[in-house]
């Protein structure tokens, strides 16, 4: 069994990965999910890092599960510690040097998102949470919680992808990543074709069971 560590992306917590991280216990795995301390202003990517390293302590076989923001922060972890596989989940895609600010647009993201999550006028639930049920939705954003501007405008500090086997699964859904422009970012940045699943951004809360059905095969298959 291996032990998974879940990265919340932002305004997110430990909390939006209840619902997988019950789903992985019950299959047998260890499971680590904590709250990046988004709301401390002193606090950058690699104290986010730190945090991380922290909770998984003497632990091994480690899964790093990044999703959306986490993206940024789940190849420092596989820097710093022994990592047997990456995962990003509807996640953003760093390159050395650049900024969470910089990447919105050096990605085209703009362009893409008209027609998506631009049209809905900035409706959280709209654009994270359509697919996911009226009361975790509203749940999700009575815990949202703040979001320092130091990690944004911090450079990622990795001269190159992290030497451990990645896999990026990408949301059909996604109002915020549209598939169509995820596609080519994940092929541009990391040199292959996404695994690609049924639902929005929020897959942990809206498709819990088979997220964690994907992430236990990724396990499995190896």
């Amino acid at each position: 069994m291996s032990t998974f560590v879940l990265i919340h992306g932002a305004g997110d917590g430990a909390w939006s990965w209840h619902l997988v991280a019950a789903e992985l216990d019950q299959r047998g795995h260890d499971v680590i999910a904590v709250d990046l301390p988004s709301d401390d202003e002193s606090a950058g990517l690699s104290e986010y890092a730190g945090c991380v390293i922290d909770a998984i302590g003497d632990r091994t076989d480690l899964v790093v599960v990044g999703q959306s923001l986490g993206g940024f922060t789940a190849p420092l972890v596989c820097d710093r510690v022994p990592v047997d596989l990456l995962v990003l989940v509807a996640a953003m895609v760093p390159s050395p040097g650049e900024t969470v600010q910089e990447w919105w647009s050096n990605t085209g993201h703009g362009e893409a998102s008209r027609g998506e999550a631009a049209a809905e006028d900035d409706d959280p639930y709209a654009t994270f949470f359509h697919d996911v049920s009226p009361e975790l939705a509203a749940e999700a954003l009575r815990r949202e919680r703040p979001v320092s501007v130091t990690p944004m405008a911090e450079p990622w500090p990795l001269e190159a992808w992290p030497d451990v086997p990645t896999k990026f699964l990408l949301c059909r859904d996604d109002r915020m990543f549209p598939a169509d422009w995820m596609r080519g970012v994940v092929r541009d940045r990391l040199g292959f074709d996404p695994d690609e699943m049924d639902g929005g951004h929020c897959i942990a809360l809206s498709r819990p069971k088979e997220l964690a059905d994907r992430l236990d095969g990724y396990v499995a298959g190896r």
